[in-house]
């Protein structure tokens, strides 16, 4: 886990009002959270800094949620980060090619605040705030 048992969740999404709203409940929740606005930028913070469990939005400019995970589960020391994608993609071979890409869980937008804490909690271990 990251600095003081506080888990450190990364949200990568191109558009600010997503990122803003997975912040706001993630650190309801008792989450620290960085945002990246791109696959390229938040596989350079990742490289950088430690984080517990990424949240990955698939269409996205520059690099996609999709290329994101298969460079992420291809970096060495990194590799291991859970990954939970989040898209408005909603059928079933989307689910599909995120987990061939690295997810671990895909949920559809719009998330649910209880459904975000839920499988974040689960990701990474930890009970329901």
């Amino acid at each position: 886990m990251s600095t003081a048992d506080t888990p450190k969740i990364l949200v990568v999404d191109d558009a600010p009002v997503v990122r803003l709203y997975h912040r706001q409940i993630l650190e309801q929740a008792g989450y620290a959270v960085a945002e990246a606005e791109n696959g390229m930028v938040a596989l350079e913070m990742a490289t950088r800094e430690t984080f517990d469990l990424c949240i990955v939005d698939v269409n996205m400019p520059v690099m996609d949620g999709y290329a994101f995970l298969h460079s992420l589960r291809a970096a060495a020391g990194i590799n291991a980060i859970p990954a939970l994608m989040i898209s408005t993609e909603a059928a079933a071979p989307d689910r599909t090619r995120a987990m061939e890409a690295g997810a671990n869980g895909y949920l559809v937008k719009p998330v649910p605040r209880e459904s975000l804490c839920g499988y974040a909690a689960a990701m990474l271990g930890r009970t329901l705030p």
